[in-house]
């Protein structure tokens, strides 16, 4: 038995060996990657020179030497026509038509009359003011009238809010215009008409 615990420990490295392996390791990594030694790569002529102790002389042909200007001052070729497509089996489509043909073709649309000018015509005065109650009284009838801001009153004939007239008042409605005469209406009797404004 104590030879089998004595076989087992010897056969199992002991911790400071495996350390010093490991370090070894890395002194050695470390060294190889920053040695600063560079492989310089093979570098291959067209026409190597022949050696030194040949015999021959280095000459070179004076035609070699002649530089062809005319050549770099002709244009460039035009590119090919991208438009090609090797994936696609259709044929190419017809150009579009000359633009005169285009215009012979369309049906002539004559311009639009020329609008008159002047001035605009007055606001509606039922967006502006509006009918919400009559008084009765001996004199005749009274009309109230708002601008949801104001109340104003008025009878047949009156001017109020000092741009309109009242030209007649009736059983549920009220008939006003602008002082100048235009723009006549009937303005229906409405006693909510303020109500959420």
């Amino acid at each position: 038995m104590a030879t089998e615990t004595t076989a087992g420990v010897s056969r199992r490295p002991s911790p400071w060996l495996l350390l010093l392996l490991g370090v070894a390791v890395a002194v050695y990594v470390a060294t190889q990657m920053f040695s600063g030694r560079t492989v310089s790569p093979a570098v291959r002529t067209a026409n190597p020179r022949p050696a030194a102790g040949t015999g021959q002389r280095d000459r070179i042909d004076p035609a070699e030497l002649d530089v062809k200007i005319e050549a770099l001052k002709q244009s460039p070729a035009a590119p090919a026509d991208g438009s090609r497509n090797p994936f696609r089996f259709q044929p190419k489509p017809p150009p579009p038509p000359p633009p005169m043909a285009a215009e012979a073709q369309r049906p002539f649309v004559p311009p639009p009359p020329p609008v008159p000018t002047g001035p605009p015509p007055p606001t509606p005065i039922g967006n502006l003011i509006k009918f919400i109650g009559i008084v009765e009284t001996r004199g005749g009838k009274i009309g109230a009238f708002s601008d949801c801001r104001y109340t104003f009153s008025g009878r047949d004939g009156e001017v109020i809010e000092g741009r309109f007239r009242v030209v007649k008042i009736q059983v549920e409605s009220a008939i006003v215009e602008y002082v100048d005469g235009q723009g006549r209406t009937t303005l229906p009797l409405n006693g909510q008409a303020c109500v959420g404004k």
